[in-house]
């Protein structure tokens, strides 16, 4: 089955428009674990405007499933992944002031950048996983890098999915079967929802794991978190 790595970003963005500890991420890590959820994804961005540092280090603490910490590879996010050794360290080129991720790594282009940054995590004895456009190129590029996995970025098939799905999902099969050949694992994110997800899944059997948060946590709000993440888990069984 494909785990289901819950993004608690968005918990974080809650509690920080009001400076007063609520909801508290830890509590909605450990929640999200009880009801079922096989990971927690957070996103430590430089200006902490949602997960900050110390909630890494507070969350290290607590979440027994797989830890994935994503970001830019700067100076701080070395630093953070080498002191919690997170299961997952993610890489997005986000710049800094990025509202969210919006495109995947030029593998290609920033080869032996990439390769000495994967080189240090590895060293860390955390996984690494390269976020990456549904091309094939690219997806040899994280291969050649070193990389344990790719995270195909799903954006444009969200994005396509109600007008034609099949066209939307194709160029992520060619990318997935690339992926496999090479013995890569396959991750895949970014607005996942309960409406795209299943055909996500059908598609791409060799799926090992998807990170989703703000449609998760969206549902969440009218839904409860435990029945959101039980719908969730269910469009990422084998069965129909």
């Amino acid at each position: 089955m494909t785990k289901l790595s819950v993004n608690i970003n968005k918990i974080a963005t809650l509690r920080n428009s009001r400076g007063e500890g609520k909801p508290s991420v830890v509590k909605a890590a450990i929640d999200s674990e009880r009801f079922g959820a096989q990971g927690i994804t957070v996103h430590p961005r430089p200006d902490e405007r949602h997960i900050t540092k110390q909630d890494v280090y507070d969350l290290t603490e607590v979440v027994t499933t797989e830890f994935n910490i994503e970001g830019y590879p700067d100076q701080r996010f070395m630093d953070i992944v080498k002191d919690v050794k997170p299961a997952q360290a993610t890489l997005v080129p986000d710049a800094p002031d990025a509202i969210t991720s919006n495109a995947g790594w030029d593998t290609v282009k920033h080869e032996t950048y990439l390769k000495e940054i994967v080189e240090k995590l590895k060293s860390f004895g955390t996984r690494v996983s390269i976020f990456v456009d549904p091309d094939p190129i690219m997806v040899e590029g994280a291969y050649k890098i070193g990389a344990d996995r790719i995270e195909l970025y799903t954006e444009p098939y969200a994005k396509n999915y109600s007008e034609d799905k099949d066209a939307a999902v194709k160029p992520y099969i060619f990318a997935a079967n690339k992926a496999k050949e090479l013995g890569l694992g396959i991750n895949a994110g970014h607005d996942l929802d309960l409406e795209n997800l299943r055909f996500l899944k059908q598609s791409l059997p060799q799926l090992d794991e998807v990170s989703i948060g703000h449609a998760l946590i969206s549902d969440a709000i009218y839904l409860g978190l435990d029945n959101t993440i039980n719908l969730y888990l269910q469009q990422l069984r084998e069965e129909d």
